[in-house]
């Protein structure tokens, strides 16, 4: 890995010179997080305003070379805990491993191979006795209706890990127009169901200000009746991950994007709170 330290604000995903393996400073986690890129194409079937991967296209994630992906985890995660890469790599206060994170420049369970990535990683992590790190698959979730998919999840579970479910808006409108969702609301709902049914869910929300905030009128009135509807249903879910723009978009719509001040977030964390849910917020 190239000398210098990580930093909350650079989530370079060739840091360490692998091609799926990489490690970044979080400021959700306070530490430092293990990501595993499937798709080092940058395809992804979202185009997200905010995303911060350079030439983001629109595809799937490519044919994987699981022994090489295998192998660099199991690299970078010995050196981690082995030697004095804390030092070396992070400043101080977030010098802990927090997780590994299934994540990188497109959408993950566009990749058939993601139950193998999976089953792979827990055996890694067995094999360096760090079944007690979080396992995290961070997904858009609008393939969670597919088999591979809902048989990746399973993996996690026993695996002790859980899902980050994306969710900006709950209206076919904010959808499109944030994400670049076409598929709809609709699908939205079921699919997180599912996930929140086959593993622990939460989900994760991004609010900006893009001409207002993305979260307001009948886009909050929406997000908040959703969850509480899927509450009113026994969907199990974990809480919500609320964080505001911390880092660039790399999108066209960059410059008009403005991260939202903190009590707004708060002020919305609370309205979630009373509907029975944790709410974790990162600014």
């Amino acid at each position: 890995m190239r000398p210098g330290k990580l930093n909350t604000r650079d989530h370079d995903r060739g840091s360490a010179g692998l091609t799926y393996v990489y490690p970044v400073v979080s400021r959700r986690a306070g530490g430092v997080s293990v990501g595993l890129n499937l798709a080092p194409n940058k395809a992804c079937n979202w185009r997200c305003v905010y995303c911060q991967v350079p030439g983001l296209s629109f595809g799937k994630a490519p044919p994987l070379d699981l022994d090489l992906l295998e192998g660099e985890l199991r690299g970078l995660l010995s050196e981690i805990v082995r030697g004095d890469w804390f030092e070396e790599h992070v400043p101080l206060g977030y010098r802990r491993l927090n997780d590994v994170a299934i994540s990188g420049d497109g959408e993950a369970t566009s990749s058939l191979q993601l139950p193998e990535v999976i089953e792979r990683a827990g055996r890694v992590l067995k094999e360096l006795d760090l079944q007690a790190l979080d396992f995290v698959l961070i997904t858009n979730g609008s393939l969670l209706h597919r088999a591979h998919a809902q048989e990746a999840l399973r993996h996690l579970a026993q695996l002790n890990g859980r899902v980050w479910f994306k969710l900006d808006s709950a209206t076919d409108a904010g959808q499109a127009r944030l994400n670049t969702n076409r598929a709809g609301s609709a699908r939205t709902r079921t699919n997180l169901q599912l996930a929140a049914e086959l593993c622990p869910t939460w989900i994760q929300t991004m609010v900006l200000d893009w001409e207002g905030p993305s979260l307001e009128g009948e886009e909050e009135r929406a997000y908040l009746e959703l969850l509480k509807e899927l509450l009113a249903a026994g969907t199990p879910l974990q809480g919500v991950l609320l964080y505001g723009l911390a880092r660039p978009s790399c999108q066209p719509e960059a410059s008009e994007l403005k991260a939202l001040p903190e009590p707004w977030l708060r002020a919305l964390a609370t309205k979630i709170e009373a509907l029975g849910l944790e709410v974790r917020v990162s600014v």
